[in-house]
């Protein structure tokens, strides 16, 4: 007999994205930023000695909340230090959303399509979800506030820019749904440093929103999904309630000193940024002269659809991973004619390019 609670027997775990145990793979499935970590961060953890390793970590991870505060403009008790920015997910959800009740309220509010660990986070909390579909150009559409309001939802996510389609909603759009809304808005920047800009404006000044958290993450635009290190920035008290929540010693020594050494080496790692951009534009265009339906982007991936009269988006799929490449297909609503294509060096996209050029 299963001895976990009902929701949990019943939940159909997060499934990643493939991660190939070969490096003799084009792999572009798995938003992976394409370059090393900077020298700095390499020296940082190379420079942690036996005798760290011995001892706990700084239980808050101090020095990078100072460190992120400096580079936001933000007081360091605004900042939380996480293990990946998933377990900021997870905290949110513990601290802000009820399990379901008779009412079926105090739940999460979301888009649809969206990353989908969120599903998988609130069902293992066992709270309500209501799913607001984006319209058609996957935007979020205007009454996404008022209708999460009326299902008395206490905790929204939004992630901006978007994935799985690239898109991006300015801050004063943000803004407008986080004054709408009764609970707390978690805008998910986990893409943010290959966007335009970001949203710290929401958390920062005499204009601050009290109810808003961003998530950020080391893993992509610092070429560190491997140490598994977030950040969220928000007002005292937000994250003063997340740190209640919050594992002791969370985030390890070695993640810490490569989590400092990454932000003050941010100009090295923006270098990275830049030439994924410039490889953003390039691919999407020759996606288009292919035929292909690009959608914009301000993520490190692009969205796209197959020519008409083509292989479609699966048998694509199939015979790319055949070939070794390695892309994303999701088997959903919206998305299942359509890949997610990250974006690499430009040696492993145009791999990528001519395999789709030799299938015509």
């Amino acid at each position: 007999m299963p001895y976990e609670r009902d929701n949990i027997h019943s939940l159909s775990p997060y499934e990643p994205g493939e991660q190939p145990q070969t490096d003799k793979v084009v792999k572009l499935n798995t938003n992976e930023n394409p370059y090393p970590p900077t020298r700095q961060v390499m020296e940082a953890i190379a420079g942690v000695g036996a005798d760290a390793l011995r001892r706990y970590p700084p239980p808050m991870a101090t020095p990078f909340r100072y460190a992120a505060a400096q580079m936001h403009d933000l007081e360091p008790d605004q900042v939380i230090a996480t293990n990946g920015g998933d377990e900021l997910l997870r905290l949110a959800v513990a601290v802000f959303c009820d399990p379901a009740g008779e009412d079926g309220r105090g739940g999460i509010g979301q888009t649809l399509p969206t990353y989908s660990l969120y599903d998988v986070l609130a069902r293992i909390h066992d709270t309500p979800i209501v799913r607001v579909p984006l319209e058609e150009d996957w935007s979020i559409p205007q009454d996404f506030a008022k209708r999460l309001n009326n299902a008395g939802c206490r905790l929204a996510w939004v992630v901006n820019p978007h994935a799985p389609s690239g898109r991006f909603e300015s801050s004063d759009r943000l803004r407008q749904i986080a004054a709408d809304f009764n609970g707390v808005l978690l805008v998910d920047e986990a893409y943010v440093d290959f966007a335009r800009h970001d949203a710290s404006d929401l958390v920062r000044g005499e204009d601050a929103m009290d109810n808003v958290l961003l998530l950020r993450t080391l893993s992509k635009g610092y070429s560190l999904a491997g140490l598994r290190f977030g950040y969220g920035l928000g007002s005292r008290d937000l994250i003063a309630a997340l740190d209640k929540a919050r594992d002791s010693y969370n985030t390890d020594i070695l993640a810490q000193a490569a989590a400092v050494a990454a932000l003050a080496s941010r100009k090295d790692a923006a270098a990275t940024w830049t030439k994924v951009v410039d490889e953003r534009r390039r691919v999407g265009d020759e996606l288009a002269r292919l035929g292909w339906w690009v959608w914009p982007s301000d993520c490190n991936f692009i969205l796209a659809k197959p020519r008409e009269n083509g292989p479609g988006a699966m048998e694509t799929y199939e015979s790319l991973k055949r070939d070794g490449i390695f892309v994303r297909y999701f088997d959903q609503d919206r998305l299942e004619d359509k890949l997610r294509i990250t974006l690499g060096t430009p040696e492993q996209n145009d791999a990528l390019l001519r395999a789709l050029t030799a299938r015509g």
